[in-house]
């Protein structure tokens, strides 16, 4: 059976599967990233990874992958296949497409992991249907995608999307990236679940607690969670007057409150918009299997570049 290799790797963990032309998903894996043994220890094994998927392939589905789709974190030059950086993994220009190349021997796409789910979820999940979506998942950062017909926009340097730092609070809450009062340290999953601690008082309360806690009524929650929500909103207006999508897709952590995060949230989105047109704001609908598929889609229309169909990045 026809098939593609799609590994999405994570901080912690790697997500695999073998993926058939219609999307169906023939054959599916998961094992620990390593990243506490080093960045080559990673880099090894993802390789090794790839390489077992590839025997199962062979051995159980009667042929080899014809191709390959990556997503990886960080900074992603797709163009060349090399990952540029990844704090979380501790690699710099990482020639991951080419290592993949040589060690299955089967073309490679490599992906961000944020726009590869994207890419996912615009095709086949949430924003299926929709010429323009906006995507963003609310993990530890806030990251996004920018959809239009069918393919994910990268962007002239590979930053296209990334929401999580624009500044919402001017003057605020100092950000990793350099600047102070980043959307990501109002309204990411690690930012409430700081804020929740906090305030509850219980250095081990997250984000998943403190909606718990907002459902049940809980003052100082519905406090903490209110202003993720109002930082949020003004975010996603500001994509929203440059993008203008028809759906804003909402993934990562958060999402998984249901209309706890949605109810507000579109309150508050619906609050702010002048002449702007209002989009749809749904959640995302194929939870922490949107990076694996985006790779697989990735891989197919690497087969389809390479048979002199149209390109769809």
């Amino acid at each position: 059976m026809r098939h593609v290799i799609a590994l999405d790797v994570g901080g912690t963990g790697m997500k695999a599967a073998l993926v058939g032309a219609s999307g169906e998903l023939l054959h599916q894996a998961r094992r620990p990233t390593g990243r506490e043994r080093g960045p080559d220890a990673v880099v090894e094994g993802i390789l090794d990874f790839a390489a077992e998927l590839h025997a199962y392939g062979v051995e159980h589905l009667g042929e080899p992958a014809s191709a390959a789709g990556v997503a990886v974190p960080g900074i992603v030059d797709a163009d060349q296949g090399v990952a540029r950086y990844a704090a979380n993994l501790g690699w710099r220009d990482v020639p991951l497409r080419a290592l993949l190349t040589e060690r299955l021997a089967v073309p490679v796409a490599l992906g961000h992991d944020v726009r590869t789910g994207g890419l996912a979820e615009g095709r086949i999940g949430a924003g299926r249907g929709a010429d323009r979506f906006f995507f963003v998942p609310l993990g530890t950062g806030i990251a996004g995608a920018i959809g239009i017909g069918g393919r994910v926009e990268a962007g002239a340097h590979g930053f296209a999307g990334e929401i999580g730092h624009i500044v919402v609070r001017p003057g605020g809450t100092p950000c990793p990236c350099g600047q102070a009062g980043c959307l990501e340290r109002y309204a990411s999953a690690a930012a409430v679940s700081e804020a929740w601690a906090a305030a509850a008082g219980d250095p081990e309360a997250d984000a998943a607690d403190c909606a718990k806690a907002v459902e049940s009524g809980d003052p100082r929650a519905q406090a903490v969670w209110q202003h993720a929500i109002d930082a949020l909103a003004d975010g996603l207006v500001t994509a929203l007057t440059l993008l203008d999508p028809s759906t804003l897709i909402i993934g990562g952590g958060l999402a998984e409150a249901g209309e706890t995060l949605f109810t507000p949230l579109r309150d508050a989105v619906r609050q702010r918009i002048t002449f702007q047109k209002l989009p749809s704001v749904v959640p995302a609908a194929l939870g922490d299997t949107a990076g694996c598929l985006g790779a697989g889609l990735l891989a197919w229309d690497l087969l389809d570049t390479t048979n002199g169909m149209e390109v769809t990045p």
